[in-house]
Parts: structure tokens; sequence; C-alpha cells
């Protein structure tokens, strides 16, 4: 396995990050707890979930499986860099949602309960709140850092100027800020490329891109487009809006002996603001199929042409839009 630090952090994570979201809805709690054990065999050291996965509204089932799995023992924690998220809604009540001082502390408690840990690696807020001031949200997130509670704060689905503005108020605080951000990113999802990647590595942001095979349509979906989550109809609709980029990027794959999913890996981690792309197996075969992309190099010629399947917006902005 490769490491690489996440972000200007001094933690050293695996360059793939293990997915949860399958756990529980769609892959059963004994084989989820095979999955995270081969992720281990691997070398596999980060684990990323968040409170809403299990999708039954507060009850953390993705949560409570990895704690069950922690529980255990065998080092399995401690082995761990543990991601989840806050900002979903939880509950019925009015405080049971977004980033209030309120629901921050509250959503860690529940969620350290659930996963049956005291600490949590990586704290993220999944998604921008426009109604909490960041004076707010960075005075709840100090004091679970004090408590010991969490290590670092990451953020998910957040816009460029979101990410200054988040760093530029911690460091008023004198508070660390941002280490991560957690982007829909792949082939034929580029648009963080105009300002997210370049804020990312301007104030040292790891790149945590989810989605990477665009729900499984980088995934060799038209020779595979009646199995698994290919068939269902929002999958489907996107294979069809990139039928031509598809044909060509498969074609493509076939000639350098490559999978479509390894390939477009590989792709992102090609990218120096890339710490891992989080992969979502939902068996321990894809699991194990995910490691070739850590051993492919993709020549320029290569990238070259797969701009040029799936071409991105123009570099960043403004020059993706002006001279």
């Amino acid at each position: 396995m490769q490491y690489t630090h996440l972000g200007r952090t001094g933690m050293k994570v695996s360059r793939l990050c293990l997915g949860t979201m399958n756990f529980g809805p769609v892959t059963g709690e004994e084989d989820s707890f095979g999955v995270m054990d081969r992720a281990l065999e691997h070398g596999i050291n980060f684990f990323d979930t968040a409170n809403v996965y299990g999708w039954k509204k507060g009850e953390g089932i993705t949560e409570q499986i990895i704690g069950r799995w922690f529980a255990q023992g065998g080092g399995r924690r401690s082995k761990v860099v543990l991601a989840t998220k806050v900002y979903g809604d939880m509950g019925d009540w009015p405080n049971e949602s977004r980033l209030s001082a309120l629901h921050i502390r509250k959503a860690c408690e529940a969620s350290l309960k659930r996963m049956q840990t005291d600490y949590i690696d990586l704290y993220q807020m999944h998604h921008i709140d426009r109604e909490t001031p960041w004076e707010e949200i960075w005075q709840a997130m100090e004091q679970l850092v004090a408590q010991g509670k969490v290590l670092y704060a990451g953020s998910s689905n957040f816009a460029g100027w979101h990410i200054v503005r988040a760093n530029e108020i911690a460091r008023q605080r004198n508070f660390m800020g941002l280490v991560s951000e957690q982007s829909l990113y792949n082939l034929t999802a580029r648009t963080i490329e105009m300002e997210v990647i370049p804020v990312c590595e301007a104030y040292g942001l790891g790149l945590i891109p989810w989605s990477p095979l665009a729900s499984g349509a980088l995934g060799g979906a038209l020779r595979k487009a009646t199995e698994g989550r290919r068939a269902q109809e929002g999958v489907q609709k996107i294979i069809e809006a990139n039928r031509p980029k598809l044909e060509a990027y498969e074609a493509l794959c076939g000639e350098m002996g490559e999978k479509p999913a390894d390939v477009a890996l590989a792709w992102l981690l090609s990218n120096r603001v890339v710490t891992a792309p989080i992969i979502g197996p939902r068996t321990l075969e894809q699991l194990d199929g995910s490691l070739r992309a850590l051993e492919i190099t993709l020549s320029q010629d290569i990238l070259s042409r797969l701009d040029s399947i799936f071409p991105g917006p123009g570099g960043p902005a403004p020059e993706a839009y002006a001279w």
C-alpha cells in the first residue's frame, strides 16, 4: 500500500480510502466486517463514513456496524484513520441537523457512542451551512479538539470560497481549520478543477474524491450495463448521456490492457492534490480489484487522450472561461 499525508497534516493515510456507505443497506454486517478486515490486510487505513449512512433517520446504521467491528478488538481501532461527517438530518426537532454548535456537539457524542470509540480522526462538515456563522462552528470544533474527541476538521461539498472563508477565520482564532475537502470528482465531473482544487493546493487541504467511478459509469458500464448499480435508472441516465465518451474510454482502456475502473482511479491518483479516492466496495472481490489502480502509471499521452475524451472546464479559474 502507498501512503501520503492528509493535506498539510502529519497524519499518513492510504492512497485509497474505504467508503462505507454500502454497509447496512447493501452489504450486510457480516460481509461488511469481512470487507473492513480485508482492507486492513491490504494496508488500507483510511475509512470514511457519515452519521446519516444507513438511511434510517437518526439511527446511524453504518456507524453502528463500524462500532461493532471495532469492538471485536485486535487493534482494529488503532489501525484506522476514522473519518465521519456531521450536518445531515438526524431527527425531527429543529436542532438535529446542520452546523449549530448545539448540533455539532450532540452529533459528535452520538457518533462516538455508535462507533464505540473515544475520538474521531477527521470530523467533516458534510455540506456548507449558510445559516451558521463560522465563529460558532469553529468554537464548537475547537472545544471538541481540546477535549480530544476530534483530531482534525474537514469539509465536504464546499465551494472554493467557502474553504477560503473558513480557513481565514480559523487563522484569526489561531486554529488549524480545514485540513481536507471531500468533493465529487471523476473523469465525467471535473468542475472542481476551476476553484476547489486550486484552493486546496493553496491552503494545504487534502482532496478526497467521492464517486470516483461516476456511480459505476466509469467501471466498464457499457459491457455490464444490466448488472448491479449500473442497471439503476440514475446510472442508466449517466451512461446514455455519456455513451460516445464511454465508448471511446472503454476502447482506450482496452488498448492499455487495463480495466476501466482501475484507469479511472489511476487518473485521480495522478493528481498531486488528491489524497485518496473513496472506493465503495460491496464485496471482497471488488475491494481486491481496486488495488490494481495503485500500480498504474499513466503516461502524458494517455492523460492527454483522457482529456480529449472527457474535457475538463479548461483549467483553473479565470483561465477556464476568460483569457
